[in-house]
């Protein structure tokens, strides 16, 4: 007979805590896209970047981005591995796009990379996967 040991509480806490925060920087890109895509002469290049494109193709981008993320917060809450692993890779993803969208929007680009880096620990400090959230 196997014992199946339970699943930490902080394993089970901080991978809801990533669900929920990949959820809401998902909400939060969206709604960033959304402003870019309705209202393109919302944001205003800073200076000259690299990746200079229109700011409504941004907000498709962001948009797009921000359902993928959205939807990454979702499946974690199954606590599945592999979406421990999506969760990651997503939040990595949603880092470069905020960091390339650094040059429209700073103060928020800073806020969501942060955002993002508290997910991908939560999501890594604990070292094992929960069997069930």
């Amino acid at each position: 007979m196997t014992t199946q040991s339970e699943p930490s509480g902080w394993a089970v806490g901080w991978t809801v805590y990533a669900a929920v925060m990949l959820m809401l920087v998902g909400f939060f890109h969206g709604f960033a896209g959304l402003v870019g895509v309705l209202e393109d002469d919302l944001y205003v290049l800073t200076a000259g970047y690299v990746l200079e494109f229109d700011v409504t193709t941004w907000g498709w981008i962001h948009v797009i981005s921000g359902v993928v993320v959205f939807l990454a917060g979702l499946a974690l809450l199954s606590g599945a591995t592999w979406a421990r692993i999506v969760g990651v890779t997503v939040a990595a993803l949603s880092t470069i796009v905020n960091f390339t969208w650094l040059p429209w929007y700073p103060l928020w680009s800073i806020i969501m990379i942060t955002a993002n880096a508290f997910v991908i620990w939560a999501l890594t400090a604990h070292g094992r996967a929960p069997d069930r959230v």
